[in-house]
Order: structure tokens, then sequence, then C-alpha cells
């Protein structure tokens, strides 16, 4: 059973297995779920940055907005003029060192060249959204210079090489500094013990650890099930060019395994499921919202292949599976200091993403605990 939840395990491997996961590979090819916006470059507000990667390899190039195509530039209004798209840094600029991790490592770049199909789709996207929230202000992040669109199917969440001090510390600080204290406690989770006893918290400080360690325990799987092995002798190390990508069964082992965790990796794959109920959860929830949407990209065949995967399938395949967690249990007491506190160490978590070392991991990231925290 899944901790907190009346659901088994198996019934959810069935349901994610044989139904939802054909459906979200579908769904997160289209065009409205495919570009993410974010700013990469934001600075790491609780320590000196390190671990970035800085290889001619790796470097952007911003390409200024005199640049852009004409019908482009015309669709940037005032507060967005100084938006750059990204493009290619040329080959003759100056190389700088890396380093990402252990390794020289260029696993974890990000890919930001768009098509220009790509670029004319988001372009009558964002008139299209500029047109539907006009009495609306726009979100900070959206006027700075940084803020752009990345293609998520050319940047897939996996294994970048991104180890070590800078990694530890990252959610060192995450867990650390941003969960709920076990009475008479200054310090309840240790990272080099990973060891927890959640049932001894309050629900309301249990439910915010199993969600960040269902994160944690998401994000180990996915650089395990496609990990790079580069060739003996290739040259390429790290580089993802002399090698090849597969699943690593002997990394899972050692993250999940009880023999290698001292029994808490079992615990940790339970909160991916925990997770997992809590998102079927938001987005069943939300149903009357996501059923009104037109998932406008410009392609009208597209847009409503898109609302009918929504509507007509991914909604009614989750339906059995909504009211497994009960939000409702939450926050019974009154005790506002909590909520707060809820949204505050979503908060902080976000600004951590900033801290990240590895563009590609921050990417991801920052996207997830943004989707988290809005659920």
């Amino acid at each position: 059973m899944v901790d907190d939840c009346n659901c088994y395990i198996s019934d959810l491997n069935q349901l994610n297995n044989q139904r939802l996961y054909p459906l979200l590979r579908q769904i997160v090819q289209k065009n409205y779920f495919r570009f993410f916006p974010v700013n990469l470059k934001k600075p790491c507000q609780f320590w000196p940055s390190d671990g970035q990667c800085l290889l001619r390899t790796c470097a952007i190039k911003s390409c200024p907005i005199e640049k852009l195509p004409e019908t482009l530039r015309e669709s940037f209004n005032s507060n967005k003029a100084n938006r750059l798209i990204n493009t290619k840094h040329n080959e003759n600029n100056n190389e700088i060192q890396c380093s990402t991790s252990d390794t020289n490592s260029t696993l974890g770049l990000i890919d930001k060249n768009l098509s220009e199909e790509h670029k004319q789709t988001i372009e009558n996207w964002m008139k299209f959204d500029d047109v539907q929230s006009e009495n609306f202000c726009d979100v900070d992040d959206e006027t700075s210079i940084d803020f752009e669109y990345l293609d998520l199917l050319a940047n897939v969440e996996r294994y970048t090489g991104y180890s070590g001090s800078s990694t530890q510390r990252i959610w060192s600080a995450i867990y650390n500094e941003n969960c709920f204290f076990l009475p008479d406690s200054k310090l309840y989770y240790d990272l080099r013990q990973k060891r927890l006893n959640a049932n001894k918290m309050c629900l309301e400080g249990r439910t915010f650890y199993r969600l960040i360690s269902g994160l944690h325990s998401s994000i180990s799987i996915h650089l395990c099930a496609d990990y790079f092995f580069p060739i003996l002798g290739g040259g390429g190390g790290y580089s993802g060019i002399d090698g090849r990508w597969a699943p690593n069964f002997d990394e899972f082992k050692r993250r999940f395994d009880p023999e290698t965790t001292g029994g808490e990796g079992p615990i940790w794959l339970k909160n991916l499921y925990f997770i997992y109920l809590i998102e079927l959860r938001a987005i069943y929830k939300a149903r009357d919202y996501l059923q009104s949407q037109t998932y406008f990209t410009g392609n009208q065949t597209d847009d409503l292949h898109t609302k009918q995967l929504i509507t007509d399938y991914l909604l009614k395949e989750l339906e059995p599976f909504s009211n497994h967690f009960n939000e409702s249990d939450l926050f019974k007491n009154g005790n506002e200091q909590l909520k707060i506190g809820f949204k505050e160490h979503f908060h902080n978590i976000s600004r951590i993403m900033d801290c990240v070392g590895c563009d590609k991991c921050k990417l991801w990231g920052k996207l997830q605990i943004q989707a988290l925290g809005m659920k």
C-alpha cells in the first residue's frame, strides 16, 4: 500500500504502464506542452555559484532583437523588447574551462535550437496569450532579458554526469533547510545516512517530505533509465559522443536496494507512488479548467487532438484513482502558519534550483518544482 493513501502499488503500476504512460508519451510531444519558458541565468542566492559548464561546446550566444525575423520582432511589445532568442555559439569563440563535476561533461548541456517552424508557432502562441490576458501583468521573469523558450524534447531528462559536492549541497539544502522538523530535533535528515522516520511527523510535514523524496526518486530513476556508458578508449569521455545510452540497473540498485540504503530504498520508491497519486488528484481537480482550454498553438488540427487526448482520454483514465489522496485532511486545525510554511518551503526550493550547476538538471528541476508547487 502507498503510505497515507488507500491504494495498492500494483494497481498504480498497471494504470501507468498500460494506460497513462502511452497517453502521456503522445501529450508531451504536442507543441502546447513541448516548449517551456524559463530563465536559467538567475544567480544563486545562497552560496557562490560553482560547477557551471563553460566549455566552448557548451556556450550559447544570444541573437539580438534586430537580427530576428521581422514578424517575430513585431510580436514583441515594449515590455518584452529585450527578450532574446538563443542560437548556437560560434565555434570561433574562446574556450573556457569547465568544472561541471568530477569529469568534464557536456551531457548536461541545453540544446537551445528552435526550428523556424517552432519559432513561428511560439510567435502565434504569444500573440494569442497576449490577447487572452491583456488585463493581467506579465510575470516578472517574462520581461527578463534571459527569459527563453526551451524545447523539452530536445533536452530530455537523463544522465548528465553532474555529481559530487555540488549535487550533495543542493539536496542537503533542500532536505535540511526546507522540511518540517521533528520535535526536539535540530536536524532530522542526514544526507549521508538518508534516514528519516516520517511517521513521527505530523501529516502535513510527512506529506511535504514525501513530496520532496518522491521528486528525488523520480530524478534518480530518470538518470538510471537513460544512462551514458562511454566506450573504453573511445576518447569521448563523458561528452556523449563515444558511447551508448541504456538503462543502468547497477546504478539503480545502488540507489534503491535495501542492502545498499540501510533498508530505506523501498521507502523512497513508495514516495514516488505517493507523489504520483497527488498529481493524479491535482489533474482531476483541475478537470473543468483543462476541459475549457483551447490548447492554442496555431495548428488547429494539432490543437484539437491535444484537447481530445486530455479531455476524452487522460481525465477519464485517471478518474478511478483521483480520490486516493484526500487533501482535505491537511490543515484541519486551521494552522495558517503551517500553510504559510508550505508556501515558503516551495519558494525556497525553487530558489535553490537556481544554484544547480548543470543547465539541463536546472531546467528539469525548475520545471518539476514549479509544477509541484502549483499542484
